[in-house]
């Protein structure tokens, strides 16, 4: 089964986003020249994609554009195939045109390229291991890591799987699961105690799952292995699916409460600019968190 969490889609339409405005120097036609022919093709392009569709006199008084102006860029654009007009209503749309441009852009992103930044940035930050995992059937799988500057050993390298149940990164992956996926995941883990604190059944694993992403990141406690803690985030891929676990792995001796809010500070900024990189977009308002039976 697939590890990647499809979110539930809500039944209802999503609210439209108002129209980004355009600078002040673009309030009237004629102030308009001082915005340049690239801007307003966006400004154009960005009112359409939030409105689904719309006509020319709309667009007008939204972008404080004059209908001449507007009437030109959107004959460009239809001439090149990213906007078409509909006969009956004689409003314009977006075509799939944009979409294969931004699909052959996302076809270059590689996710162990992008992510060697941010881990680089974070261990440079943390002199910390930072590791980089996936889910690979019941276990999370190594992808990328980054050594501690302090020559921390780790039974972590590249290539290696750690159970999910007690690790930082597989807390993540499993929150972001729908819950009936979570459990059918853990219903084929043989949960082995690497220490005394591992979490011991499905039951004890998806009641702190909930927290987990209300928090927006997923903790190990000395769970993997003895003297040791990590903390992880999810990275999300465009079509808001967790795909990855970026994680920072420290002694527990090193750990204080501000060490820890530092930590999940730069993992966060992280998460979220790599995510970004891989075409997610965050919506205003994230749909309410699923609710993890335990």
């Amino acid at each position: 089964m697939s590890a990647i969490d499809k979110r539930n889609t809500p039944s209802a339409a999503p609210r439209k986003r108002a129209a980004t405005p355009l600078p002040p120097e673009a309030d009237t036609a004629d102030k308009g020249e001082s915005l340049s022919s690239v801007a307003r093709v966006f400004a154009i392009l960005g009112a359409i994609g939030d409105s689904g569709q719309i006509g020319i006199s709309e667009l007008s008084q939204r972008l404080s554009l004059s209908k001449t102006t507007v009437h030109r860029v959107l004959q460009t654009l239809k001439a090149l195939g990213y906007v078409t007009q509909e006969v009956e209503t004689e409003r314009y749309r977006l075509t799939i045109r944009l979409f294969e441009l931004g699909a052959k852009a996302l076809e270059s992103v590689d996710l162990v390229r992008e992510a060697d930044i941010d881990m680089r940035r974070i261990a440079s930050a943390t002199r910390e291991a930072v590791h980089l995992g996936m889910f690979d059937e019941d276990a999370i799988i190594y992808i990328h890591k980054i050594d501690a500057d302090y020559g921390l050993r780790m039974q972590s390298r590249i290539g290696r799987r750690n159970p999910l149940h007690s690790t930082a990164i597989g807390k993540v992956l499993l929150a972001w699961m729908d819950p009936a996926d979570a459990r059918e995941v853990l219903s084929h883990i043989e949960f082995r105690k690497s220490t005394a604190k591992t979490l011991a059944s499905a039951e004890a694993v998806m009641s702190i799952l909930p927290q987990v992403r209300a928090q927006g990141y997923g903790e190990d406690i000395e769970e993997q292995e003895e003297g040791l803690r990590c903390l992880a985030v999810p990275v999300f891929d465009r079509f808001g699916r967790v795909i990855a676990g970026l994680s920072v792995s420290f002694p527990t001796m090193r750990c204080g409460a501000d060490t820890k809010l530092h930590y999940v500070a730069l993992l966060k900024e992280a998460g979220a600019a790599l995510s970004a990189r891989l075409g997610y977009r965050q919506a205003a308002r994230e749909p309410a968190d699923v609710t993890h039976p335990g």
